[in-house]
């Protein structure tokens, strides 16, 4: 008889919910064993002008906890900044082209902050990671754009799909790039194991 497998990212005993309707955090949650709940925070705010990715992860866990009481809440939220600019997610595949012209043959950041919330007390982090490009043609820039995938995702590409292609080297957490950089995470966790 085999023992109940367990997550090695959280030891606590409460209920978790994940303040986010992202599918890739839904799946890296999945991936590291974690038991959790997922919540729609609603849509995004407008970008604050302190703090950025932490103020509006800890935005939409502290929107969750509201209606979760006594449950350990995880917020998030990622932006890619290519030369000084933000890129979060584009409206529309004119935007998406856009972006994507801007990334290619240069190194961007990603950055995301994560909040966690649970009985009053809050805790934020935030972690970036540097990625680089591959120069792109424009025929390919427009075949990816028209596949769909760049339109939900903050700097319009997903590097564990298609866009992966175009990514020559990354400096720091992949899960990071991903949505949700699972090592930092567990690090705020463990605080309230």
């Amino acid at each position: 008889m085999s023992a109940r497998p367990t997550s090695l990212l959280f030891a606590g005993r409460m209920p978790v919910v994940l303040a986010s309707a992202s599918p890739r955090r839904v799946a890296l949650l999945r991936q590291a064993g974690l038991a959790f709940t997922v919540a729609d925070p609603g849509p995004d705010r407008a970008w604050p002008e302190r703090h950025g990715v932490r103020a509006l992860a800890l935005d939409k866990a502290q929107r969750i906890a509201r209606t979760a009481p006594g449950s350990l809440i995880i917020g998030a939220d990622t932006v890619v900044v290519a030369r000084g600019v933000r890129l979060g997610k584009p409206r529309d595949a004119a935007a998406a082209l856009a972006m994507l012209e801007r990334l290619q043959g240069r190194t961007h950041e990603v950055w995301t902050g994560i909040a966690l919330v649970h009985r009053g007390e809050r805790r934020t982090a935030s972690e970036c990671t540097r990625v680089q490009f591959a120069r792109l043609d424009p025929a390919t820039l427009r075949r990816y754009v028209r596949s769909g995938e760049p339109l939900d995702k903050a700097g319009g590409y997903a590097i564990q799909g298609l866009g992966g292609q175009f990514v020559r080297r990354i400096e720091g957490d992949y899960t990071n790039v991903v949505g949700l950089p699972l090592a930092r995470l567990r690090l705020l966790l463990a605080e309230f194991a």
